[in-house]
Order: structure tokens, then C-alpha cells, then sequence
């Protein structure tokens, strides 16, 4: 991620989080407004471009972006809506792509904002990913590039309606619509650590051979707890693969306990 994503994404966290009680609706007009803007190469371009110039030349550069934006999204989204988008556009992207996935983590957050309490949108969205990397079929209907959206929408409202949050469907639903470039099971992943971000909360991916005990995973989840700073939601998995241990993955780091990973590491070491 470069500078000036970092700077954008900064500017627009902040916005939200000035705005109070956010809607889901704004999550879904963000949502729509991203996948509008990442289906027209032009407005795309227009959105995106570096502000060349400096100070007043900057100043109308952004004016005009934001009267685009008011032209094509002001009667259809919400007041919430508006205002982020602004503050999209009002900054500049490290690359078009940027542009896209900053729009995306904004309705994600503002998803995440709108829940009620108690309702662990990051839990819901691991559970579908799961389910959708174990079966090679469901991964397939609602993962393939030549697969036609609207019939993916159909299908994980068919799977999911009534089952999770509204939160979580309209997050799925985006997901399988606008995939870019992305596996569907590491755009839910990653969806669900930014609500989990969202929501004051760390996720740990524990992989292990067999079921883990109560007092185990109490033990882990305060030891993440201590040394992230933050409160730790566990998604867990088995995996007999590993033979046994444990791996746990936060994000980039990867703390890898596993028996299977030590002979590995001393196949290599034996090989030398």
C-alpha cells in the first residue's frame, strides 16, 4: 500500500467515524457506488487521476470530482454515502485499484458500524469462507470469474438469508459481485478482519489437529489479548494435516507451532 492510500484511507476512517450512527444502507450505497465506478473505465480515470497541479488548480480538480460524483450518486445514495465519497475523491490513490478497494473497506466499516450489538459479523463471514474453500462446487458457483453475478446473488442469498446478519449478506453479496482478481475465500478473510478492525477486535486463525480444550483457548486468547493490545476473536480449524501443535496467523503474522512445520524444518536441516 503506498503513501498516499495510507493518507487517503486515514482521511476517510475519520470521516466515518465523525459521522455517529451509520446506516446499513450506507454501507450498501457505498458498496453499489464502487462496483458503478469500478464498471466504468472512465469514471474510473477520472476519479483516480493524481491532482497534478497545486493549491487553487488542486482546489478545482476536486471541486469537479465532487460534482461528478454528486451527478451521478447524489439522488441515489445516502447523506452518509455522499460525504465519504467526497472524501474519496477529495484524495489521492497509489492506483486505481486503491480507489476501488478504499471504497469497498469504507462500506465494510460502515457494515461493521451499523450492526447491533452482539452480532459478530467477523464470526458469520469466517463460518461462509470456510464453508466455500471445503466444498470445491460452492467455491466454484459463487467464485468464478465467467460465472454471471446476479445469478451469484441469488444463490448466497439463497444460502444465507435468515441465517446471518443483514449486515453480513450485503457484504457477501458485494463481495461475489465485485471479486477483483480476488479468491473468494481470501476477500471473506479479509473482509472479516476489517469489521473485526472496525469493531476494536483482533483476528487469530488457530489451526489444529484435533479439537482444542476450553481452557487452552482461554489461555491463547489472553496471551493474543496481551501482546496485540486488543481483544482477540479465535476463528478455529481443523486440519489433521498438521499432525499436531498449533499455527496461528494474525493478519501477516504467522506464529507456527505445528509438528508437520518441525519436520519439515528438519527435513531441511538433515537435506543440508
Amino acid at each position: 500500500m503506498g503513501s498516499a492510500t495510507r493518507e487517503a484511507l486515514s482521511a476517510a476512517r475519520a470521516e466515518l467515524s465523525a459521522l455517529g450512527t451509520v446506516t446499513l444502507a450506507t454501507a450498501e450505497d457505498l458498496f453499489s457506488a464502487g462496483r458503478i465506478i469500478g464498471d466504468s473505465s472512465q469514471l474510473l480515470t477520472l476519479l483516480s487521476e493524481s491532482n497534478g497541479g497545486t493549491g487553487a488548480q488542486d482546489s478545482a480538480d476536486d471541486a469537479e470530482k465532487r460534482a461528478v460524483v454528486a451527478a451521478v450518486f447524489g439522488s441515489k445514495v445516502t447523506e452518509q454515502a455522499l460525504r465519504l465519497l467526497d472524501v474519496v475523491v477529495d484524495h489521492r490513490w497509489s492506483s486505481q485499484d486503491d480507489l476501488l478497494a478504499g471504497i469497498e473497506e469504507l462500506g465494510l466499516r460502515a457494515a461493521a458500524e451499523s450492526a447491533p450489538k452482539g452480532v459478530s459479523i467477523e464470526t458469520e463471514l469466517f463460518a461462509f469462507a470456510t464453508a466455500v474453500t471445503s466444498d470445491p462446487n460452492l467455491e466454484l458457483a459463487v467464485g468464478s470469474k465467467l460465472g454471471d453475478d446476479e445469478a451469484k446473488v441469488v444463490l448466497v442469498t439463497r444460502l444465507l438469508e435468515n441465517k446471518v446478519s443483514p449486515q453480513t449478506l450485503t457484504i457477501v453479496r458485494q463481495l461475489v459481485q465485485q471479486p477483483r482478481g480476488r479468491r473468494i475465500g481470501e476477500s471473506l478473510r479479509t473482509a472479516a478482519t476489517i469489521v473485526a478492525d472496525q469493531s476494536g477486535l483482533v483476528v487469530a486463525m488457530v489451526t489444529s489437529a484435533a479439537p482444542i480444550a476450553s481452557e487452552q483457548l482461554t489461555r491463547l486468547q489472553e496471551g493474543l489479548a496481551t501482546t496485540y493490545g486488543r481483544a482477540v476473536q479465535l476463528n478455529l480449524v481443523i486440519d489433521p494435516a498438521i499432525i499436531g501443535g498449533l499455527r496461528v496467523q494474525i493478519g501477516d503474522d504467522v506464529i507456527d507451532g505445528t509438528v508437520s512445520r518441525k519436520l519439515s524444518d528438519l527435513r531441511l536441516q538433515l537435506a543440508g
